[in-house]
């Protein structure tokens, strides 16, 4: 079996699901080297949650040879910075896109609001998000993904970092599709440019805070001439990732989501 090896962990043609590999080997900038803090949960190797994090990472989740097209999506879980509900927005979006043969990247980011944190979401947690994009392009050769195809998606408080991460971006770091759920950022702290990626936007209409921040960036993205589709439901409340019960509309997100992505043809 050839291997090679990349930031100290040994790259074989067979990579463990759910693999983490760090982003920074040497240590995130201006980071605290402590210990990360998580919730277990039934997988010892796939926390619940994370309440702090010193060394940001990307779990690797590759789609099965047999399915696998070629796309592929930096993931970024919510939770108001103050915590990451990586089961939910990280590991159970993670399954849905390699059932459709999509590569996933679930983002371990840095929290601003944890207890007692000196990061930021505009320096840190945007650091941690573009060193992503430019760790999955580089590596794109050996996880068998298309650089031209990886996109970014975020929920709640990673929803404004997709939002950072497609309207401030270097060409390495520039995500070449954004997906938007539910986020939460104040006026004004987004500017979107007229290169942005096209953008993919979805929140529920009872929660109220995160759709006018929805709505606002899709006229944003429109006024500059950005692709975009945007999709408002009547009720699902905030943080419903995956879990929407089956008779509620707002549950067909995804499949919206997968037309979306096959009209564009970044599947």
């Amino acid at each position: 079996m050839c291997a090679m090896v990349f930031a100290g962990v040994i790259w074989a043609q067979q990579i463990p699901h759910g693999l983490e590999v760090p982003l920074w080997p040497d240590g995130a900038p201006n980071a605290e080297d402590a210990p990360d803090v998580s919730e277990r949960s039934d997988d010892p190797a796939l926390p619940k949650k994370f309440t702090v994090v010193h060394h940001p990472s990307i779990y690797v989740f590759l789609a099965p040879q047999d399915k696998a097209t070629g796309a592929a999506v930096v993931v970024a879980p919510g939770g108001g910075h103050s915590q990451l509900v990586i089961d939910k927005e990280g590991w159970e979006m993670a399954d849905w896109l390699n059932k459709h043969g999509v590569a996933a990247f679930v983002l371990k980011y840095r929290l601003a609001k944890a207890k007692n944190s000196y990061y930021t979401v505009e320096q840190d947690a945007w650091e941690d998000a573009s060193q992503a994009m430019r760790m999955v392009r580089k590596q794109a050769g050996d996880w068998k993904i298309d650089p031209k195809r990886v996109g970014f998606m975020g929920f709640s408080a990673g929803g404004e970092l997709a939002a950072l991460m497609e309207t401030h971006f270097e060409p390495a770091t520039r995500p070449d599709f954004a997906v938007i759920v539910y986020p939460g950022f104040k006026p004004g702290a987004i500017t979107v440019p007229n290169n942005a990626p096209p953008t993919f936007l979805v929140c529920a209409d009872d929660d109220p805070t995160h759709v006018v921040t929805t709505v606002n960036l899709y006229l944003d993205l429109q006024k500059q001439g950005v692709s975009a589709e945007m999709h408002i439901y009547a009720s699902g409340k905030h943080g419903f990732g995956l879990r929407a019960p089956t008779t509620m509309p707002v549950a067909s997100w995804t499949d919206r989501l997968w037309d979306w992505m096959g009209d564009r043809g970044l599947r």
